[in-house]
């Protein structure tokens, strides 16, 4: 076999030799490489905001849409959180946020660190492998660990301490104090100077804000941040495998396309910014593309949860389009449109152009595919929730459903369990911000339970739980297994 090119090695040993150690008498020549991963994380963007999801999207999107052309789509992907935070926790980390202090809602800018010192994320596993690793855009995960952040000190912990060997951001959600970028553990400039709020749409609260800082500006020093990062990758001789992660802060509130956007989408200014989120995606492609990365390159792009309101609902469907597409609900809910979300992957060669998986998959996932490709096993008290969704990326489903269920999780900590055909939702109403909400369920008196049939019902408009008391009992202990002994894998 030590005589054998790498094309016909590949050829002849398939897909699964990338996902195990290579025999002795393979030279170092032949071994073939392993892939750069970029991750991209909307903030905020619906799953019927992205034209190759929705017919009826009324907002341009074609960087996602030659992805999709080019790469795979996943129709029932979800984050494993209706809000920001808990996703940023479970992407990472492979593991539900719930299990953590943060039960409900989301971290602020102040809040103290919520990953677990000595705990594995996806930067830390790759990076013992030998990959660079950079972490640029939006962090939400708290920096410190004093009840309240000293943006004097250095921040530590923060993503430095975690696998990244580098970081570039800004601490939490764009609306969200204080206003300053981070470059590894330090503001590039103090907070020293005060904003005021501004309403909706370019909502932010007031408060603390560097000189150096400008709502609008935001996206593009990401992008900026993201391309000199990966060309310095490019350059690194001898060369090793990157991985990106890039959390957006769009088309999150403060809704501020720049002016190259504003207008374009002919919808109004949410539009406009998830058009630049689509250009700002596009532009990072092509800086693998100009680079000549992009074959060995696993790009995924996809969103922390559903859309929000401050989108204009209202306004948006006067123009023919729904965030949400034919989900109930949105970001903070437990109902479909809270967590069901756009997923899409590209990588040439190995992903079928064109394709389209309807496995049901979560962003706590990530971990256990990133362990799956470089050929590593994850250890019992690492990504306890995740599950490798590499075969199905590569086309190599089995028959066999990935995960045994999924749970969510809304805004105000209602659980919910998905099973196949059937999801049990723990709580009379949204349990966070559509329709009947929290209080208005209770004042109501709506059932505590509901259960809905999305093979027949997926806009999760009648209520089964009363007839099929079967499933209900059946979730509900799953759920408590997976509560009471502390993961959800299989394989632990």
């Amino acid at each position: 076999m030590a005589g054998i090119n790498r094309r016909q090695f590949l050829k002849q040993a398939g897909v699964s030799v990338l996902m195990a150690a290579l025999p002795a008498t393979i030279t170092a020549a032949e071994k073939p490489s392993l892939p750069n991963i970029v991750y991209i994380l909307a903030d905020d963007m619906g799953y019927g905001d992205v034209a190759c999801l929705n017919k009826d999207c009324r907002i341009p999107t074609p960087h996602m849409d030659r992805l999709a052309k080019e790469g795979m789509i996943f129709t029932d992907a979800h984050s494993g959180s209706a809000v920001c935070t808990p996703t940023r926790y479970g992407i990472l980390t492979g593991r539900y946020c719930w299990r953590t202090r943060l039960k409900s809602g989301v971290l602020w800018g102040y809040s103290p660190a919520l990953i677990e010192d000595g705990r594995m994320t996806v930067a830390s596993l790759l990076k013992k492998h030998g990959y660079a690793t950079a972490c640029v855009g939006k962090w939400h995960l708290g920096l410190g660990r004093a009840e309240k952040t000293d943006y004097g000190k250095p921040l530590r912990p923060g993503p430095n301490d975690v696998g990244f060997d580098y970081f570039f951001g800004i601490p939490a959600s764009l609306d969200m104090t204080p206003y300053c970028y981070i470059e590894n553990d330090r503001p590039t400039q103090m907070p020293t100077d005060t904003i005021d709020a501004s309403p909706s749409p370019a909502m932010w609260r007031g408060g603390p804000v560097s000189p150096d800082f400008k709502h609008e500006e935001v996206m593009d020093a990401f992008l900026e941040k993201t391309v000199a990062f990966i060309d310095r990758c490019a350059k690194r001789t001898p060369a090793k495998p990157f991985f990106v992660y890039m959390p957006l802060a769009a088309p999150h509130t403060p809704i501020v396309p720049t002016k190259p956007f504003l207008g374009k989408s002919g919808i109004g200014v949410y539009g406009d910014f998830v058009m630049q989120t689509d250009w700002t995606i596009g532009q990072v492609v092509d800086a693998l593309e100009r680079n000549e990365l992009a074959e060995n390159t696993l790009v995924i792009v996809t969103s922390d949860n559903g859309c929000s309101p401050e989108a204009d609902y209202k306004a948006l469907a006067a123009h023919g389009h729904n965030p949400s597409y034919i989900f109930r609900g949105h970001k903070a809910d437990i109902f479909e449109g809270g967590h069901r979300i756009p997923f899409i992957a590209r990588w040439p060669g190995r992903i079928k152009a064109a394709s389209r998986c309807d496995e049901t998959i979560c962003l706590t996932d990530l971990m256990a595919t990133a362990a799956e490709i470089v050929g590593d096993n994850l250890p019992a008290d690492a990504g306890e929730d995740s599950v490798s969704m590499l075969g199905a990326l590569l086309g190599k489903a089995n028959g066999t459903p990935l995960r045994e269920a999924t749970v969510h999780h809304s805004i105000n900590g209602s659980f919910s369990i998905r099973q196949g055909r059937w999801k049990l939702e723990l709580c009379g109403g949204s349990g966070g911000w559509s329709y009947p909400r929290p209080e208005v369920a209770k004042k109501q008196n709506l059932p505590p339970v509901q259960l809905y049939d999305l093979s027949k019902d997926i806009g999760e408009k009648e209520n089964v739980y009363a007839e099929h008391p079967d499933v209900v009992e059946r979730l509900t202990s799953l759920l408590e297994k997976y509560k009471q002994q502390g993961h959800s894998r299989r394989d632990i």
